[in-house]
């Protein structure tokens, strides 16, 4: 039975699949040998990677099968796999693999992609694939199956296996052979914390690891890898590979144990595919590859139906688009040029943003203070930055030299009056906020873009006391600037089309991603957040133990629980955004007395010696215990977990009837981005649908079909 009749029931399915192609040709060797070269390409534009569909899978199958008829026949001596310029190929084709119908279809999909590419495996001569350009998951997984492998050393970093990020394991064979291939601690790097973390590896990471075997300029990639693969063929080139020893394998379970605590710790139990793909790494060391693959067929099939897959696929698929649709941009013509950055402030923050507009930019950029002591301090901390920049080889010595010649202090306003966008980054104070801008704009020209970081201030205040107050618009980061991608951009009423897409525009520039929003408390994160801390710090005042608070917030699925997250954002400015809400919507947010005692001492989370939380703090709990009454009632959970949720998806709808942001889609995309809302919970409103707050608060549901999973 040929791979379209055994998996007929994937082979007929009704699909708008994208197929991509595979090419044979043939290839004369200098020392007369023949390799056949599959060339996957699915003849769209270069910007479109070829992906994975069940009929693209069978009919790369077809292809090694008719392949391997002719290395029995002799006609040939080797099989080589590469892509179309710049990719080989992205993985699966999610959208098809969303699709699929209930659990027993889901099921089909691993065990055709093992039955395809193990035809890789004793093909009767040598197989090779050439990685030359973009590789993930299922991508890089013909690359694992194959004999041996080259890179183009120019290939991006995007090459790895991002599928725990996305609710799924490795499996089509990623999870078994690659620990195998590269040991351990580097496979559980690979597979587990690099993609949790959105990272990726690039051609000499990929090279170092011995996932490649030989690695080559991306000017002469093809002709030098069939050079590599007719040494091997001839013998010339003997292939050392990393040895899996018993040292290795008795540190294997030790080294699971070890990342199981890891990510227990920072991501809870809830995440269903890290541990999936933790329990096929742990039983790998076995080395029995067809358990390996079994494991990964069962952990896929379940993981595909499950609502924490689609959830991460509603999670990317915002990533990946709407982020670069932003609902209500104006039109990016209309955009004014950023030649000259100011800054006004030269604290911590301030000084994130003068290296991120340096770098990304490279525009001249100036700074300001009170005094030039604050100034100079702040240049040299830059300056600084840039220098560990240039060490660790991110840029060379001529762009950090460049980059320092950009940059001057001043504490004269004056030489603000060329500059094209001023942000500013003082105290959230909104009389010094409105003095700043108002002395600013007696400098700058008319078409200057004023933009403050304000991230709980009214941004139409701000600019109550300008002349021109259609060049104010809000531009709020989050902390670590270098690190986290969102940007809030706030529109006041009075905020204009080019004022509105310069912001947008700078964001781009920034390689940020911009959500608009209505100029409202909090704007979007800090609103959801300020909901979610003000509920765990009155439940605290309430008499709840804080472990108990802790559990009932567990669902959620965020990457920290409320009162480290509250540490982390310091204390200070938790109480001042709880009180600024609480100022605003006194019937739904708490204000918190304890919260203010805290800030004041400073004092909530015990650390160990190495910065990372180890509880509440002895001190912290009595300053607590000093605001609960008498007659308070502690909460359960249970009745916690259902406050939690009912309040956020209550004010999540508030938020959306008061048009802060275009759709819930939007909010979805902020939390995700600002607050590192996890993948698996595709963001607030599908997990409120999922749980059933949405229906509780308002009697409807945010989507509509509901974003869940297939049915059995």
């Amino acid at each position: 039975m040929g791979i379209r009749e055994e998996f007929a029931d994937l082979a007929n399915m009704k699909t708008d699949e994208v197929i991509t192609h595979s090419y044979v040709t043939d290839a004369t060797m200098p020392s007369g040998k023949t390799i056949a070269l599959i060339t996957l390409d699915n003849n769209r534009d270069h910007k479109r990677p070829n992906t994975l569909g069940p009929l693209t899978l069978i009919e790369f199958g077809e292809a090694l099968e008719a392949q391997r008829k002719r290395a029995a026949a002799k006609e040939i001596d080797g099989i080589a796999v590469t892509g179309k310029p710049f990719f080989l190929a992205a993985g699966a084709d999610l959208s098809q693999v969303q699709d699929l119908p209930n659990r027993a279809t889901a099921a089909l999909l691993p065990k055709l992609g093992h039955r395809v590419y193990s035809l890789m495996h004793d093909a009767g001569v040598p197989t090779f694939v050439f990685i030359n350009g973009l590789t993930l998951g299922g991508g890089l997984e013909i690359a694992l199956n194959a004999n041996y492998r080259t890179v183009n050393e120019g290939a991006p970093r995007a090459i790895g296996l991002p599928e725990v990020s996305l609710g799924l394991v490795p499996g089509w064979g990623g999870a078994t052979l690659l620990p195998n291939l590269i040991g351990i601690e580097n496979a559980l790097k690979v597979i587990i914390e690099n993609p949790l973390k959105q990272r990726m590896l690039d051609a000499k990471q990929v090279h170092e690891l011995g996932i490649a075997d030989a690695i080559f300029p991306s000017a002469t990639f093809l002709e030098r890898s069939f050079l590599w693969a007719d040494s091997v063929l001839t013998g010339k080139t003997k292939v050392e590979r990393k040895k899996i020893g018993l040292v290795e394998k008795a540190k294997w379970d030790v080294a699971v144990g070890i990342a199981r605590k890891s990510l227990e710790s920072k991501l809870g139990t809830v995440p269903l595919a890290p541990y999936r793909a933790l329990d096929i790494i742990k039983e790998v060391k076995k080395g029995d590859i067809a358990a390996g693959f079994a494991m990964e067929d069962e952990a896929l099939a379940d993981l595909i139906v499950s609502d924490q897959f689609h959830a991460s696929i509603y999670a990317f698929n915002l990533v990946q688009k709407r982020a670069k649709r932003p609902a209500g941009a104006p039109d990016k013509e209309l955009a004014k040029p950023v030649r000259k950055v100011g800054i006004v402030g030269a604290g911590l923050m301030a000084s994130q943003f003068a290296l991120l507009f340096l770098r990304r930019l490279q525009v001249p950029v100036v700074i300001t203070d009170l005094d030039q002591g604050r100034v100079d301090k702040a240049i040299e901390g830059i300056h600084g930055e840039i220098d560990k920049l240039q060490g660790k080889g991110r840029v060379d010595a001529d762009t950090a030299n460049r980059l320092k010649g950009l940059l001057s202090g001043t504490v004269d306003k004056s030489d603000f009056a060329d500059c094209d966008w001023v942000i500013e980054a003082v105290f959230e104070e909104l009389t010094l906020k409105q003095d700043i801008f108002a002395e600013i704009e007696e400098h700058v020209s008319d078409e200057a873009v004023l933009a403050t970081n304000t991230s709980s201030l009214s941004v139409e205040q701000i600019g109550a006391k300008l002349k021109h107050p259609e060049r104010v618009v809000g531009f709020h980061f989050f902390n670590p600037v270098a690190v986290m991608p969102l940007v809030e951009v706030v529109k006041t009423p009075h905020t204009d089309d080019a004022t509105l897409s310069t912001a947008m525009v700078t964001a781009k520039n920034l390689k940020k991603n911009a959500v608009i929003t209505r100029d409202t408390p909090g704007f979007v994160v800090n609103r959801v957040l300020a909901k979610l801390l003000g509920t765990a710090m009155h439940a605290v005042e309430q008499g709840t133990p804080f472990e108990d608070v802790v559990e009932a917030a567990r669902p959620l699925g965020l990457p920290m629980d409320p009162f480290v997250l509250l540490d982390l954002v310091g204390l200070r400015v938790g109480a001042h955004v709880l009180d600024t809400h609480h100022a605003a919507f006194p019937e739904r947010f708490h204000a918190s007395e304890a919260l203010t005692a805290l800030a004041e001492e400073n004092v909530l989370i015990e650390k160990d010696s190495k910065g990372e939380p180890k509880g509440i703090d002895k001190q912290a709990l009595k300053i607590v215990k000093k605001f609960v009454p008498k007659d308070a009632t502690p909460y359960t959970v249970d009745d916690l977990r259902i406050e939690f949720e009912d309040g956020l998806a209550d004010e999540i709808k508030r938020m959306l009837d008061d048009n802060v942001v275009a759709a819930a889609e939007d909010i979805d995309l902020c939390m995700i981005l600002g607050a590192a809302w996890p993948f698996h919970a595709g963001g607030a409103t599908p997990y409120l649908d999922r749980v059933g707050a949405s229906e509780r608060v308002f009697g409807a549901t945010f989507h509509d079909p509901r974003i869940e999973g297939p049915k059995d």
